[in-house]
């Protein structure tokens, strides 16, 4: 790895993110899946119920599905032959952090860590040692003073900063802007990662913004709480990262979006910090300030610490599932499932193609038509019922609360899935499904092994508009492959993840076989565009809880209008007037040289 500099580091931790999690892949440097001595695939690591286990059927899946051939491969280019500018020289700054015993470091390998997110782009420009602009020095912050002295320094020494909580961020909100001239400092939130606080007669837990979900969740399951917000990234996603994007968790239903489950919140801004005299669950005091600081995406200041509301863990957890003839009717019978206001702790519906995909992540003799116990049972599904295997999906659920209130909420969905030609499909299958969730964003790194180039994109939908949007988007991802030259079979799939009183989050994936290509990442461009467009043409969102980040600011003043855009820009100028927080997220700034808007 190159670095032609003098590289300045004072007291530097040890985190995780060094650590335990790779540098140009999604999570645990020991978590995988590869092709292994039989020729099968299996999952690397001990941390997943699928670890250290064989999945037969998935490398024909695999070839079949998506035109791969496995001897042809594209393997990552080595850290140690990443080539890494020198950071943008400042010394006052260095040694301003010096005087007041700030945790820092210039060094190419903490840089690079902390200079991406997710994306495609990310994921494949790293592959490849292709670096962008990386912040310039690290700090860690160990209290909320040291925060405020970071702002304060930045402002003193004409530097930029972008805070990073988990780093999991799949919208380019952690680039720096390529025209940024200024020092950038990235802000690590690591070493902020405490319960400070759990009021048990009030149900509220006082968080620091660096604390990791599962870590803040294992801690209050330990006390007898949770707190009940759980994302697909649990594992890595920070509290104040939960904020900043306006996130959302699989359990939603029972528990609430993060903006219902945050009671206050401590934001440090350049103009001082923003905080509520009290505590209290609600407050008619003008605009709520919380609003303008959730989904703010680190353009306005960073969040230090925050309250939220905790709930005593459920007497019984359990999962559930049921198959369907067709998406139609599961889309059916989750409106149903709304208009009645019966939804579980979570309900998630796959469409046929995620159905297919999840059957060959089975593991050996574990696929659902096995656990269905018989061929009876099997041509009870595909004959009797009329089921067609090119037509099923499925939905898992999972169902908290006390004995007698999972049992009646257990019958009353049973009963109403039998009104749309559902069958119930076990708590096995249930449970497989709800957890591979947490496994499956490790499929691209085997993916872009060979050539695929693929990502998941969100929206949020009415209830009208579901079926509809989330057929034109697959026809629209197909075909635009096709007439973009991509070769082999694309996978298009979506799923039903959240629902609400008027309409549901639906959660595309979307990848292809790019082996032939000139460009691909410039053809995954194209096509996810074209999506995304056809989704707000559809009446969808242009995000339900991914945030827009720079990936998605083409469409906010479509989103918002022009007076939104106003507001946001006078909020900005009001709270960060020189551009501190210079992330670029959400909008651009008049007078800045990336200012477009």
């Amino acid at each position: 790895m190159s670095g032609s500099y003098q590289i300045i580091e004072h007291d530097v931790p040890q985190s995780y993110r060094d650590k335990i999690l790779k540098w140009n892949g999604w999570g645990y440097t020991d978590s995988q899946f590869t092709i292994n001595k039989k020729g099968n695939v299996s999952f690397t690591g001990d941390k997943y119920d699928i670890s250290g286990q064989e999945m037969p059927a998935f490398r024909g899946w695999f070839e079949n599905y998506l035109g791969i051939d496995l001897n042809f491969t594209t393997p990552a280019q080595k850290l140690s032959d990443v080539k890494i500018d020198a950071p943008v020289e400042n010394d006052d700054i260095l040694e301003y952090l010096k005087e007041k015993n700030i945790s820092f470091s210039n060094a190419p390998r903490i840089r690079l860590i902390r200079g991406h997110g997710h994306t495609v782009h990310d994921m494949l420009n790293l592959r490849e040692g292709k670096i962008p602009r990386l912040p310039d020095v690290v700090v860690w912050p160990k209290t909320e003073k040291e925060i405020i002295e970071i702002v304060e320094g930045a402002m003193s020494h004409n530097c930029a900063i972008i805070p990073i909580g988990g780093g999991t961020s799949v919208s380019n909100a952690l680039d720096c802007p390529v025209t940024e001239q200024r020092a950038v400092i990235s802000l690590d939130m690591a070493l902020l990662d405490k319960i400070l606080w759990i009021d048990r007669e009030n149900l509220t837990c006082r968080a620091q913004a660096g604390i990791v979900g599962q870590n803040f969740e294992r801690q209050l399951n330990a006390k007898g709480f949770t707190c009940g917000h759980e994302p697909d990234s649990i594992e890595f996603s920070t509290v104040g990262g939960w904020v900043s994007t306006r996130a959302s968790g699989m359990k939603k239903n029972k528990y609430g979006n993060i903006e219902d489950l945050v009671v206050h919140i401590t934001f440090v801004t350049p103009k001082g910090v923003i905080q509520k005299q009290c505590q209290v669950p609600r407050i008619s005091s003008g605009p709520d300030l919380h609003q303008i600081i959730l989904g703010s995406e680190g353009t306005l200041g960073v969040v230090s610490e925050v309250t939220m509301k905790i709930f005593p863990l459920p007497e019984v957890k359990r999962y559930g599932s049921f198959v369907f003839p067709n998406f139609e009717n599961g889309v059916k019978f989750f409106r149903e499932v709304a208009r009645q206001r019966i939804q579980p702790a979570s309900l998630r519906l796959m469409d046929n193609e995620q159905f297919v995909m999840g059957q060959a992540l089975k593991i050996a003799s574990d696929s659902w038509w096995h656990s269905l116990k018989s061929t009876v049972s099997k041509l009870y599904i595909t004959s009797w019922k009329g089921f067609r295997v090119e037509e099923i999906c499925a939905a898992t659920c999972v169902y908290e609360g006390s004995l007698e209130e999972v049992n009646e909420h257990e019958k009353r969905l049973n009963a109403l899935a039998q009104k749309f030609s559902g069958v119930v499909g076990g708590e096995e299958n249930g449970q497989y499904g709800y957890r591979l969730t947490f496994a499956i964003a490790y499929l691209r790194d085997l993916g872009m092994n060979h050539g695929v180039l693929g990502e998941s994109f969100e929206t949020s939908v009415p209830w009208d508009k579901v079926q509809t949007l989330c057929r034109n988007v697959k026809e629209l991802m197909r075909r635009e492959a096709k007439n973009q030259g991509v070769q082999h079979p694309v996978l298009a799939s979506c799923r039903v993840t959240q629902v609400y009183d008027a309409g549901a989050c639906v959660y595309f994936y979307f990848g292809f076989n790019a082996r032939g290509l000139e460009n691909g990442l410039q053809v995954y461009d194209r096509i996810e565009t074209a999506a995304r467009d056809e989704i707000i043409a559809c009446g969808g969102s242009i995000s339900h809880h991914h945030g827009v980040g720079k990936l998605r600011k083409q469409w906010m003043l479509t989103t918002n209008g022009a007076v939104g855009i106003a507001l946001l820009k006078a909020i900005k100028s009001e709270l960060d007037p020189a551009n501190v927080f210079a992330s670029a997220n959400l909008i651009d700034i008049i007078g800045s040289p990336h200012s477009k808007l």
